[in-house]
């Protein structure tokens, strides 16, 4: 067995084979407190804590054991994570309340959590982050003397981040 530092840094040779670097195997009494060293760092969803288990070679009645010991000792809400992340990705990254939705649904968060935290964004800031997103936009499409090409590109900037087609219709036909 040879590791090679220019194929891949996570990659062994063996046997003429290039094979991805095997990670650590732990028991179910190992990985808890790992599991809840990862769930103290930041709010995780239930998808990211499995995954992460099934990275520690854990079976599936062992990560659901421990999912379990992580949920009753409040290592783990599904709640609080939606809440969180949602806050978090519309303040930080100006994102709307359809790719939040979108993205919480990827992570195989409940329908019920996803209301909640959506219901939890500020309907001012919301419209307020709306209106300044597609100001700096304008602002950056000044050159662009074809109306059209500037309507369609400030669209598509306001949908790819995520808010509503009729606040979008509304601000693109004001121009």
């Amino acid at each position: 067995m040879i590791s090679t530092g220019n194929i891949a840094s996570k990659c062994i040779i063996f046997d003429s084979q290039i094979l991805p670097f095997m990670q650590q195997q732990f028991t179910p009494h190992q990985a808890l407190p790992k599991a809840k060293n990862y769930c103290a760092y930041q709010e995780r969803c239930h998808s990211e804590v499995k995954d992460k288990l099934y990275g520690f070679g854990l079976n599936k009645n062992e990560t659901e054991q421990i999912i379990c010991t992580l949920i009753e000792e409040n290592y783990l809400n599904e709640e609080r994570f939606a809440i969180s992340f949602a806050g978090g990705h519309f303040r930080i990254k100006n994102w709307g309340r359809i790719k939040i939705k979108y993205e919480l649904k990827k992570k195989m968060v409940s329908p019920y959590c996803i209301k909640k935290a959506l219901s939890l964004i500020d309907e001012d800031a919301y419209l307020t982050t709306f209106n300044r997103l597609a100001e700096q936009k304008l602002k950056t499409l000044k050159g662009e003397k074809n109306l059209f090409i500037k309507r369609k590109k400030l669209q598509d900037h306001l949908l790819q981040k995520g808010y509503e087609n009729d606040l979008v219709k509304e601000i693109v036909n004001k121009i």
